[in-house]
This record gives structure tokens, C-alpha cells and sequence, in this order.
């Protein structure tokens, strides 16, 4: 039997596609799991011709590749693998090392935080994705199930190719008021396979498509109805309820209570580590502490409009003037760069 029975099931589900290509492979020589700053023990390249030119990047790390450890049999580690798909020029023969970098920073992301990403979920990185590449608009993120590998079934549970998928900020904000999945499918033929492709501008530029997504929020509203946010608390002064968030995601906290709370919708906000704040629709104002880390805020039809308005990229304290036990503080936010530097810029 293979000492590693989840990375040859990874091999054997690429050998479906590739045959007996060898991809070029970088691997890990100070590992996680021994004190190493990498957590994916190692990243498969291939060179692709069609239907565009680009590089298949696969992780190995994601998942359980040598022994079964996690206490769920129906799961591999995390679940998922990641995979990316990058334009590549026809004559390059080296894949870029800022996508592999990227992937071990996503990788570092869910092993320090314990949040995994699932298809659906968006991020904003805060500047372009290859750090070195100043003037890419390709500045957001979102995942699918790869196209090609799909989720298989190996020794340890099931893996999911989650494929990662760079958006412009504009693409970013679409899919959060509507669905991203539905929002991939319809840049698809412009992006097949959805190939991240740097140099690329938004194609929301594209008149029929920006309103095929105006007209796909107004019929579907939003399914963003999580946000993880780097700062979410609340405080209870005297009689009034106080919610403090960063400037740089209250645009995005507003769009989501502009776009679910009408139809119904929850929207959940939730800190890294620490506390969530819910937002309800509800026939009158509320504010309920279910422990000492979560809130329900339920708010009537008729404040919404003041919710929205008061959730502005702006520091300091703005009143709800229809709820008048509610304060939204709004914190400046710091900008940093993808290695987590600050950059000197501030939002707020």
C-alpha cells in the first residue's frame, strides 16, 4: 500500500485529464507539519494550450495525503484541494512563482484562521493578487469547483478541486449582490475554464453584460449573505447598542442589508476570531445578545434606507436616526499588501 494514499488519489484524478504527462512540481522542503511556513507540501503545474493558454496549478496539502488524522470520514483534511488556472503566454515554459506563492498564502490563511473556503465564497485582497503586478485590476477573488477535476473520493473522504478564480473589484461587488456562481457562468465565454488573466480589464465594461447582471440581482438578489470581516464588535451603552466595523467593508455590509433584508434575507457579519453581528428583518427594532460573542439586530421594513446610509466608508459614530437605540461606529482601516504589510494607505 502507498504511504500516501490522498496524494495518489490526486495523481489518479489528474491522470483522467493529463494522461501521463508529468506536470512540473514544486514541493515543500520545510513542511507545515514540521514548523514550516508552507502548509501546501507541495504545487503541480501543467502547461495548457486550450481552450486558452494557461497554467493548471493543483495543490497538495489541502487535504490528507499520508495518514488519516481529522475525526470526520467523510472529509479529507479541509475537504478541498486548491487548483488556479492562469493565462499563460504560449511560449512560456516556467509557471509564474506568484501564483504558487498565492496559493500557499491562501493555504496559510485556513490553517491559521480555521476558515475554509467553499464555492461561492469571495475575498477582497486589498491590491492585485501578484503582488508584483501593480497596474492588474484582477484585485478580488472567488471559488468554483474546478471545471475538469470536480470532487473525488479517496481513502481519507472526499476532495473538492476548489479552483480559484481572480475577479476586478467591480466583478467582486457584482458577485456579492447577486451570486457568484451565476456571475461566473455568465463571464464564461470570456473567460473559459475561468482562466485568471492579469492584464485583463472588468468585463462588466461590456454593456450587455453589465446589464445581464443588473437584471440577474433585480430577478435573483444576493446569496452573500456572509461576510467575514476583520473587525465586527458590538457594546451595549446604557440604552443604545453600539456596532463597530472597518471602513474598507461597510460599503460591502451596506449592499448586503440593501439587497437581503428587503426580500427577507439575513445578513451575518462576522470578525476572525471574534464576535458576529446578524442583521434580521423583523416588524420591529431589536437588539438581542445570544452569548457573549453574537447579536441579532432585527430591523423593520421602514429603517433599512437609515441602516444603509449610516454604514458609510466615514470614522466616527453615525446614528440610525429610525432606530434610535443603534450607533454604527465606523473604524479606519489600514490597507496592506499580500504579504500583510501596511502599505500607508487608509480607508476612513
Amino acid at each position: 500500500m502507498t504511504e500516501a494514499p490522498g496524494w495518489a488519489a490526486i495523481d489518479d484524478a489528474l491522470s483522467r485529464i493529463y494522461g501521463d504527462t508529468e506536470p512540473l512540481h514544486f514541493g515543500t522542503v520545510h513542511k507545515w507539519a514540521l514548523g514550516g511556513p508552507d502548509p501546501l507540501d507541495g504545487i503541480s503545474a501543467y502547461p495548457r494550450t486550450d481552450p486558452v493558454p494557461h497554467w493548471h496549478f493543483v495543490s497538495y496539502g489541502m487535504s490528507e495525503l499520508y495518514s488519516k488524522e481529522s475525526s470526520d470520514p467523510s472529509e479529507s483534511g479541509w475537504g478541498f484541494e486548491f487548483t488556479f488556472r492562469v493565462a499563460r503566454d504560449p511560449a512560456e515554459t516556467t509557471p509564474p512563482v506568484w501564483a504558487m506563492n498565492f496559493l500557499q498564502n491562501l493555504g496559510r490563511y485556513v490553517f491559521q484562521s480555521g476558515r475554509w473556503f467553499e464555492p461561492g465564497h469571495t475575498m477582497n485582497a486589498n491590491g492585485p493578487i501578484a503582488a508584483s503586478r501593480t497596474d492588474s485590476a484582477i484585485q478580488a477573488l472567488t471559488f468554483t469547483v474546478d471545471p475538469e477535476l470536480g470532487e473525488i473520493s479517496t481513502p481519507h473522504g472526499k476532495v473538492q478541486f476548489l479552483q480559484v478564480v481572480g475577479l476586478t473589484i467591480e466583478e467582486y461587488e457584482a458577485a456579492r449582490q447577486w451570486e457568484s456562481s451565476a456571475l461566473l457562468g455568465l463571464l464564461e465565454p470570456r473567460t473559459p475554464l475561468h482562466v485568471t488573466d492579469l492584464d485583463r480589464g472588468s468585463l462588466l465594461a461590456d454593456p450587455a453584460i453589465a446589464a445581464a447582471v443588473r437584471a440577474g440581482i433585480e430577478r435573483d438578489g444576493s446569496a452573500g449573505g456572509a461576510l467575514y470581516v476583520s473587525v465586527a464588535s458590538w457594546a451595549v451603552e446604557g440604552e443604545t447598542t453600539v456596532l463597530t466595523f472597518g471602513a474598507l467593508p461597510a460599503p460591502a455590509i451596506a449592499r448586503a442589508v440593501a439587497a437581503r433584508l428587503p426580500r427577507g434575507e439575513d445578513v451575518i457579519v462576522s470578525e476572525d476570531g471574534g464576535s458576529t453581528i446578524a442583521f434580521l428583518p423583523h416588524e420591529r427594532f431589536a437588539a438581542e445578545p445570544m452569548d457573549e460573542k453574537s447579536l441579532t439586530i432585527g430591523v423593520p421594513p421602514a429603517a433599512i434606507d437609515d441602516l444603509v446610509a449610516a454604514l458609510r466608508p466615514e470614522a466616527g459614530r453615525h446614528p440610525v436616526p429610525s432606530l434610535p437605540g443603534l450607533v454604527i461606529e465606523i473604524e479606519p482601516s489600514i490597507m496592506r499588501d499580500p504579504h500583510g504589510e501596511p502599505t500607508g494607505e487608509v480607508i476612513g
